[in-house]
């Protein structure tokens, strides 16, 4: 197959940003397709820790074209933060390496502080955003009143939407005691990003076509996870885009067609950042144990994730919502050590067990997980496997009895934060990824 789909299946935080560095050299350019600075992908390069909020993963892999598609919303701080911390590291990240989307909407200065007001209105009832403005952004979009990236070109455009979004939010400022927004000082500071940004700004969906067209392929990368899609995940507390593979297409300019195989990944116990149902959460000492052995703290905040037991009737969900073909499973290593590991098989509801995932956050919030106990496999019995068949008995059981409940074969294991901690089961991923060209980059 020639391009493939990365995305996360679980809450977010589940290790796509290593998968996507990992399987970018079998691939000739990296599109991210929804979300902002408010996601994070983390990997490990010679024991160097790198985090990306914007930027695609496979920015790490040189040759690789990157792409930011008009599915996001764009923060300038942020996106020239990542790219000055990117070229202190010696990688290069200027306009022959990086396209951004004209059809990307901006983070402008109100975004973040019509978020903060939002969540302090809704007090014990917030979702726990990053404010950072993203969900406004989102909001803008929707009602026809964002700036995108394309009228930084020009900037009496850009000057006529200041003035008519100001309109609208100085008045919000001002009932709620902020000073307003000064529209000349607005329109300065974005006009020096202008100056910076608009080399980086491409037709995105004509780029990838003519890529694609002449036998390129392409690593479709979403952020966040498909439980916090706002259509499809656990709705109010979800994220502002969609995360799930319908938002590639969208958030691209691509034909759904043009998707050949979808990758879901997936952590071998649950996390989730901020408010929400979690089934499968564990508030005890069992929890705080794989908190602070996964580092589960988040990539882009610093918040500590909530932990729990693997989740498959959530898996399941994602993996037919999004067609997932195969998963890689991550993060198994710090469940090991454990003497039983049990795993989320179904939900009961007023003591009625539950057909399948609720879509309702309010039925999700109040059901009762129903747990299978596993056998748990031995600490540090996953490093330096060859190949899956010399992974502990207890593992592979662990393996087969996930890919049973969620109905989908994994085809990648990832042992560890590093690169080379993985495993391709070959007989499953081979048809998602050119294996030969993954292996001989890697040579």
């Amino acid at each position: 197959m020639a391009n493939l789909l990365v995305l996360g299946t679980q809450w977010g935080d589940e290790g796509k940003g290593k998968i996507v560095d990992l399987l970018t050299p079998a691939f000739d350019v990296v599109a991210r397709y929804q979300g902002g600075h408010n996601a994070g992908h983390t990997v490990y390069v010679g024991g160097n820790k790198v985090v990306l909020h914007l930027i695609p993963s496979g920015i790490l892999r040189a040759g690789t074209l990157c792409v930011i598609g008009n599915g996001l919303v764009l923060a300038p701080p942020a996106f020239f933060r990542e790219v000055a911390d990117l070229e202190a590291r010696g990688v290069e990240a200027g306009p022959d390496r990086l396209a951004v989307s004209r059809g990307a909407h901006l983070i402008m200065p109100w975004h973040p502080i019509v978020e903060r007001l939002s969540e302090e209105r809704r007090g014990e009832k917030r979702i726990g955003t990053t404010c950072r403005g993203i969900g406004p952004a989102y909001e803008d979009k929707a009602a026809r009143l964002g700036v995108r990236a394309g009228d930084l070109a020009d900037l009496g455009v850009l000057r006529e939407k200041i003035e008519d979004n100001l309109a609208a939010k100085n008045p919000v400022l001002r009932a709620s005691g902020l000073p307003p927004l000064d529209a000349a000082a607005v329109l300065e500071e974005y006009a020096g990003w202008a100056a910076k940004l608009v080399p980086y700004l491409r037709d995105v969906p004509e780029l990838l076509h003519e890529r694609m067209a002449r036998g390129d392929r392409v690593l479709f990368e979403g952020a966040q996870g498909a439980l916090l899609d706002v259509d499809h995940g656990t709705y109010p507390f979800v994220t502002s885009s969609n995360p799930t593979a319908g938002g590639a297409a969208t958030g691209l300019g691509v034909g759904p067609r043009t998707i050949h195989g979808v990758l879901g990944i997936t952590k071998a116990y649950t996390t989730r950042v901020g408010a929400g149902p979690f089934p499968t959460e564990l508030r005890d000492e069992t929890g705080r144990r794989i908190a602070a052995r996964g580092d589960e703290f988040g990539a882009s905040t610093g918040r500590p994730r909530r932990c729990g037991w693997f989740d498959a009737v959530a898996v399941r969900y994602a993996c037919r919502t999004n067609g997932v073909d195969r998963i890689a499973l991550t993060k198994p290593d710090v469940l090991a050590g454990l003497e039983e590991v049990p795993v989320c098989t179904g939900y009961r509801y007023k003591g009625e067990k539950l057909g399948s995932f609720p879509v309702e956050s309010w039925v999700l919030e109040k059901a009762v997980p129903e747990y299978r106990v596993l056998r748990g496999w031995p600490d540090g019995a996953l490093g330096g496997a060859a190949d899956f068949d010399a992974l502990p008995p207890a593992f592979v059981e662990y393996v087969r009895v996930l890919e049973g409940l969620v109905e989908t074969r994994v085809g990648v294991v990832s042992t560890g934060v590093a690169r080379e901690d993985t495993l391709l089961i070959d007989a499953e991923i081979g048809g998602l990824v050119d294996l030969a060209r993954l292996r001989a980059a890697s040579d």
